[in-house]
Formats: C-alpha cells, structure tokens, sequence
C-alpha cells in the first residue's frame, strides 16, 4: 500500500462522502483503514520502545552532567586538602620530633647501648625511669631545665594534647628520664655524643659529669641524666 497517496486524498471531499453515505470505495475505505492503524501502530511503538530509550538516555546524560560537576568540585577540594597538609606540615614535622612513643623510647634505650659499644666505651649503668607528669604550672620550669638539646628547641607546653593528673590537674605531657654511666676514652665519648646527638627525636641532656679517672691514664666517667617526653595518651 502506498501510503504516500494518502496525502493527496482531499479531505474535504472525504468528509462530504462520508456525511453523505457515499463513501462506497473500498479501496479507499481500505486506504484510510491502514494509514490510521499504521498511525496508530507507530505511536504506540513510539511511546512504548521509542520514548523510554531517549529518557534513560537523557537520564545518562543528566547524571554525566552531574558527575563532571562532581569531578570539579573533588579537585578543588584535592586542592585545598594540599593546601592545608603543607600549612600543617611544619607543625607535625614539629611534634614528631618533640614527642616519643614507647617504641621510640626503647629505641633510644638500645641506641645508647649500641653507640656506647661501637666507640669502645663501657657502660657501668643505664636506667630509665618512670615517666614523670608534668602539668600546665609545671611546665615552664621543665622549659627552663632544657639547656642542651640536639635539635631547636620546641614548648611541649605549646601543644593542646592534654588530660589530667590524679590531682586534678591539667597534665601538658609526660617527662621520661633516662640515667647512663659511661667509661672510657675521651675523643670515643665524643664520638659517641656525636651519634646521640644525630637522633630525629630531641632528646634533652639535664645533666651531665665528666671526671677524669686519675687510676686510668686518659679514660674519663661521664654521668648523664637525658629526658625526653611523650604525649598523655602513650604515658597516662
């Protein structure tokens, strides 16, 4: 059926012959018939398979959308995360070097022992003892004790990690001080200092003694009190 020949069917004289009864044709009848079921067919196929199709599509295209807004938006804020590690970088860099955990103390423990024995030194004694709390008050007199330090000097003080003492009060960090005695050649003890001194960590010398043996030509006694500290939730 040619469907093209619908369209030159004149309407006018359609609806008079239909107002007339004299739409006897049957071609015609059969003309009309198929162009509206083939109207009909095509739009029931349309919103039927045709119409879903374009509205997930522009569902896809609305989320797409949506996404590279999305993406936009986590780059500038990847951007303003790097912004802000690098302003917090030189404070963490500040309190790793400041603070000591249990390991890192032990560490320290075994690395006077280590150096003492590279460097050909004895070690008569080397004890740690208990950590030592020190509150907001107390602070500032440990500031004052810290006179040789092997790094720049930092106020724990400074810091806001903080809890409290069974007294009550505010406790700042915790003060761990370790006791060595060494013996034995003066430039070794020097090197040994060296290589203490070389640690990551500040590590505060409160005390130290040096006496000449006079029964040993050239070996000296060094008595050293270090301290370091830690923070409340390692120690409390």
């Amino acid at each position: 059926m040619d469907l093209g020949s619908l369209k030159n069917m004149d309407l006018n004289d359609l609806m008079s012959k239909l107002k007339s009864g004299g739409l006897g044709d049957k071609k015609n009848l059969i003309k009309f018939g198929i162009g509206f079921f083939a109207v009909l067919v095509f739009l029931i196929g349309y919103y039927v398979f045709v119409s879903p199709k374009i509205k997930i599509q522009e569902e896809q295209i609305m989320l797409m959308e949506e996404n590279k807004n999305k993406i936009l938006e986590f780059n500038n804020n990847i951007i303003t995360v790097k912004k802000s590690i690098k302003k917090l970088e030189p404070e963490y860099k500040k309190n790793s070097k400041l603070f000591h955990s249990k390991k890192e103390v032990e560490d320290l423990y075994q690395n006077i022992s280590k150096f003492a024995l590279l460097n050909g030194l004895s070690i008569i004694s080397l004890t740690k003892g208990e950590p030592k709390a020190v509150s907001n008050s107390g602070a500032s007199e440990q500031n004052s004790n810290n006179s040789d330090q092997n790094t720049s000097t930092e106020n724990p003080s400074d810091q806001n990690t903080s809890t409290e003492n069974p007294e009550g009060q505010q406790v700042m960090y915790y003060k761990i001080p370790v006791d060595y005695e060494i013996q034995g050649n003066f430039l070794s003890y020097l090197k040994f200092r060296r290589a203490l001194s070389k640690s990551q960590k500040v590590i505060n010398f409160d005390k130290e003694e040096i006496t000449t043996i006079a029964e040993m030509q050239g070996q000296i006694l060094s008595k050293v009190t270090l301290s370091i500290v830690g923070l409340p939730d390692e120690y409390k």
